[in-house]
């Protein structure tokens, strides 16, 4: 299985990119992963909410293709322990997904087109976080993942 992180605008602060490298680096060792930026809108500022996550929608989708299996970072979706994300994982890896991509929205989220597509939502947590941080969290959390999975001491229960 690949695993694919979509994300809404560049990370601006050069230590998260740092930690962000060093975890994307760690978890090559265990699946295809790839992280990929998509721009922030330009002038947004002049767009209403719902026009920018149109626009943001339509971006996002023109990145998936037909077999992807889309799951949205969201604040109203499933929250897991890091052990039951390890299950999650692995049962996505059973289920002969080939690409799962985990999407990042902008911050007003996502658009209908958007929650219309994805098959599953995941929650880090009851707290807001900036989206910048949101990135090094998520591809931390598929990293212990897959230590769990693998029974290696990156974990402690």
């Amino acid at each position: 299985m690949n695993i694919r992180l979509l994300a809404i605008g560049k990370t601006d602060n050069k230590s998260l990119q740092t930690l962000i490298d060093d975890y994307t680096k760690r978890l090559s060792f265990y699946v295809k992963f790839d992280l990929e930026v998509i721009p922030d809108i330009k002038n947004a500022k002049n767009l209403s909410e719902a026009q920018q996550k149109e626009k943001e929608g339509e971006l996002i989708l023109s990145k998936l293709s037909a077999t992807d299996q889309l799951i949205l970072l969201d604040e109203n979706g499933t929250t897991f322990s890091s052990v039951g994300f390890s299950d999650y994982l692995q049962k996505k890896m059973n289920a002969g997904i080939k690409t799962l991509v985990f999407v990042i929205g902008g911050p007003y989220g996502f658009s209908e087109d958007i929650y219309k597509k994805a098959q599953g939502k995941v929650s880090l947590s009851e707290m807001t976080f900036s989206h910048q941080m949101v990135r090094l969290f998520v591809i931390e959390q598929i990293y212990r993942g897959f230590t769990i999975l693998r029974n290696e001491p990156y974990h402690h229960q």
